[in-house]
């Protein structure tokens, strides 16, 4: 039965994360409990099961009640798709532990729902946060330079900024942490020296980069050359940088962008914000440029191009990828 699995499944999870056995479960509960009545233990599982366990669908009552070792023994009904089954099912007698066919501790199951029911509240209303219009869209794209997923949307954005041009302010930031080591690290203070010196290059400097097999100080350095980046004046920006954000060797702090990453709640990369709003997108370009355009006050002729629905490979190369919206985090 459908019901049965998921009071099954919820026994599971809980054996499983406490790292003990129901009799050494048991044995703690059983010492000087104050009892609640046998109403009142009916009462209170079929609220938290009727809150916390059951699908939608499925009818669960809690049938007749008596006392057994100790307990309360209860016979439960549980009623879907036509189909009926009653259960014998054990709660202490103070009200804390449930025994579907295992123990459930109330209070804590409790607690986890409500937090989960606060988070995917708060989830649904990021989700429809509206972004709002201007006249010149602002373009924040949160990565890490070695991330697969980063890089990804990187690609698959940079049609839509050489599409919009000066019509949208674009800036690539960088998330506050690194995953890929010092590489990354460098090549993060690569492009933000790049951006602050060059910053009509940014857009140019990424697409090269991009294309190359895996990256490097090798790739980097020919496509700085390609693009008239001066490469002086961009190892004196990385050595000033690092020390003004203690980037250190090793570590994987990294602070370029500290402030922003706080301010829009950044859990990784890629994350991109339009005009202030954390946005979701699709990875492709078509659907990159209608996201963006979207936040126009009134959308240029450049929202009509055709640009490719197809998400690019992640990494680095050219190439089709999948549509996943995972992220490195």
């Amino acid at each position: 039965m459908k019901k049965i699995v998921i009071l099954s499944v919820v026994v599971l999870a809980v054996i499983l994360t406490s790292g003990c056995n129901l009799k050494d479960t048991f044995s703690k509960k059983s010492n000087s409990v104050k009892a609640i009545s046998q109403e009142e233990a009916k009462e209170k599982i079929e609220n938290f099961v009727a809150e916390n366990l059951i699908a939608a669908g499925v009818d669960f009552s809690v049938e007749e009640v008596s006392e057994e070792n100790g307990m309360y023994k209860m016979k439960i009904v549980v009623k879907a798709n036509g189909q009926e089954q009653k259960v014998d099912s054990y709660v202490t007698k103070d009200g804390k532990l449930f025994f579907p066919s295992g123990a459930i501790d109330i209070d804590e199951m409790e607690k986890k729902a409500q937090e989960m029911k606060a988070a995917t509240e708060e989830a649904k209303m990021v989700e429809q946060k509206e972004i709002p219009k201007n006249t010149k869209p602002e373009i924040e794209l949160f990565v890490m330079s070695y991330c697969p997923f980063g890089t990804q949307v990187e690609k698959g954005i940079i049609p839509v900024l050489e599409k919009l041009g000066s019509k949208v302010k674009f800036e690539l930031k960088f998330v506050s942490y690194t995953m890929h080591g010092d590489e990354e690290a460098d090549e993060n203070m690569r492009e933000y020296c790049i951006q602050k010196n060059n910053p009509t290059k940014i857009v140019s400097y990424l697409k090269c980069f991009l294309k190359s097999s895996a990256g490097g100080v090798t790739a980097a350095e020919s496509c700085m050359v390609s693009l008239g980046i001066n490469k002086f004046t961009t190892d004196a920006c990385i050595k000033s940088s690092n020390e003004k954000f203690a980037v250190k060797s090793g570590e994987v702090a990294f602070g370029t962008d500290k402030e922003a990453n706080e301010k829009y709640g950044v859990q990784g990369s890629p994350t991109l914000v339009i005009n202030g709003v954390t946005a979701t997108s699709g990875r492709d370009s078509a659907s990159l440029l209608k996201s963006i355009c979207s936040a126009f006050e009134n959308e240029p002729a450049e929202c009509q191009a055709e640009l490719s629905s197809v998400a690019p490979s992640s990494g680095f190369g050219e190439g089709a990828g999948s549509s996943s919206e995972a992220i490195c985090e």
